[in-house]
C-alpha cells in the first residue's frame, strides 16, 4: 500500500511545492483549499492590487501530481467551516483509508489579518481563532485515531515568527498585527502536545518556520520590487518544502521534535538542498 500525505493550502506556494516534494518522493497526495479551479474568487481572500485572485488551484496541482505519476485526491476545504474541514478529512479517509503525513499548512490570509491593535474586530479574531485553532485541532482530531490504528504517522504544522517572537516595528509599518501573531502563537503549541501524548503510539510531530518564502501570496503583498528587495533574506516555496518532506521521511529526523525548526537554515545545515542564494545573487 503506497504511503499517502495530506497537505492543506495546496493551491499555490508552500502547499503545492510540498505535495510536488511528497510525489517525488514516491507518496500519494491529498490535497485541500478552498480553490479548486484557477479564477475562483472567495471571501476574505488574499488578492492582487486590482482585485484579481490569485493564480492557484488545486486541480493544477492534482494535475502535477500525477505527471509525477502519483495519485491526487483534491478536496475543497474552507478552514472558517469546520464541517467542511471535518468532511475533508472523512473524504481522504475514505478514499485512501490512511494518511502518514499531515501537513496544517492552510491558513487564513483576510486583509484584516494584520491590522493595528486598536482597529481589529471581534469577528476578525473569531475567524482567525476557527482558521488557527479550530480548524487544525479538528483536522488532526479527525484522522488521529486511523494514524494510531496504522501505526504511526508524521503531523507537521507551519508556523510562522510572528507566533514566536514581537513585531520589529507597528502593524502598518512593516511589521505583523496580534491577530497574525496570537494565531501563529497557537500554531506553535499544537507538535508539542501531540508529541507527549502520542509520541509513545507512533506519532511523531513538527514544528516549521519556513522563514519569508517568495510565494505567489507575498507578491501579491509586497510587489516584484519588494521580493527583490528582500534577496538573500527569502527563498522560493521549493525551500520549506523540501525540509517538511525530509522531516517526514529521514529516519534521524525525530530528534528534531520539541522545537521550532528555522527552515531556511535548517535545510542548508543538514544538506537538504544546496544554496539557493548563490543563484539568486547571480
Amino acid at each position: 500500500m503506497n504511503k499517502v500525505a495530506f497537505i492543506t493550502g495546496a493551491s499555490r506556494g508552500i502547499g503545492r511545492e510540498t505535495a510536488l516534494a511528497f510525489a517525488r518522493a514516491g507518496f500519494d497526495v491529498a490535497l485541500s483549499a478552498r480553490t479548486v479551479e484557477e479564477g475562483e474568487t472567495h471571501a476574505h481572500a488574499l488578492t492582487h492590487a486590482d482585485g484579481r485572485p490569485l493564480a492557484g488551484s488545486l486541480a493544477t496541482t492534482a494535475d502535477a501530481v500525477r505527471a509525477l505519476g502519483r495519485e491526487a485526491f483534491a478536496v475543497r476545504m474552507d478552514l472558517l467551516d469546520e464541517q467542511s474541514v471535518c468532511a475533508a478529512a472523512a473524504a481522504v479517509l475514505e478514499h485512501f483509508g490512511r494518511v502518514d503525513v499531515l501537513v496544517n499548512n492552510a491558513i487564513y490570509q483576510g486583509s484584516d489579518l494584520n491590522l493595528p491593535f486598536m482597529s481589529l474586530g471581534r469577528d476578525t479574531l473569531q475567524r482567525v481563532f476557527q482558521g488557527y485553532v479550530m480548524a487544525p485541532v479538528a483536522l488532526t482530531q479527525t484522522l488521529l485515531p486511523r494514524m494510531v490504528e496504522q501505526g504511526g504517522a508524521t503531523i507537521i504544522n507551519v508556523t510562522s515568527g510572528a507566533g514566536e517572537s514581537d513585531p520589529p516595528v507597528a502593524a502598518g509599518k512593516g511589521g505583523w498585527g496580534y491577530a497574525y501573531g496570537a494565531g501563529k502563537a497557537a500554531v506553535s503549541r499544537l507538535s508539542g502536545v501531540l508529541v507527549a501524548e502520542f509520541g509513545d503510539r507512533g506519532i511523531r510531530a513538527f514544528t516549521i518556520n519556513p522563514g519569508v518564502v517568495t510565494t505567489e501570496a507575498l507578491r501579491a503583498t509586497i510587489g516584484e520590487k519588494g521580493v527583490i528587495a528582500l534577496r538573500n533574506g527569502s527563498a522560493p516555496p521549493e525551500i520549506p518544502a523540501a525540509v517538511i518532506r525530509w522531516l517526514a521521511t529521514a529516519p534521524e529526523a525525530g530528534r528534531f521534535q520539541r522545537r521550532t525548526i528555522q527552515a531556511q537554515a535548517f535545510a542548508l545545515e543538514q544538506g537538504i538542498v544546496s544554496d539557493w542564494r548563490v543563484a539568486a545573487a547571480g
